[in-house]
């Protein structure tokens, strides 16, 4: 991953202490999930870096598609009922 999640290891520690941990219960804790978050959890950036320039050349593409058949559905479904409202 590219960026960083602050993750504030001595507050943890502190307030795990304070809620009845050992130190060492407070460290283990803190550790675990200070590798978690370094290692398992993407931020918005990393997530926005996954999606390379073709990937969004194609779901531009594929909207464009989907609005034009959207467009001759509707067409093909309004027109025929004016026709009848209007004679």
């Amino acid at each position: 991953m590219s960026h960083a999640i602050a993750f504030d290891t001595l507050s943890s520690m502190k307030r795990l202490k304070e809620s009845g941990f050992t130190e060492e219960q407070a460290e283990t804790q803190t550790r675990i999930i200070a590798e978690l978050v370094d290692d398992r959890l993407a931020t918005k950036q990393d997530i926005k870096d996954l999606a390379t320039k073709e990937d969004i050349a194609r779901l531009e593409s594929e909207i464009r598609l989907i609005k034009w058949m959207l467009a001759l559905v509707v067409t093909a479904t309004v027109l025929p009922a004016l026709k009848t409202l209007l004679g």
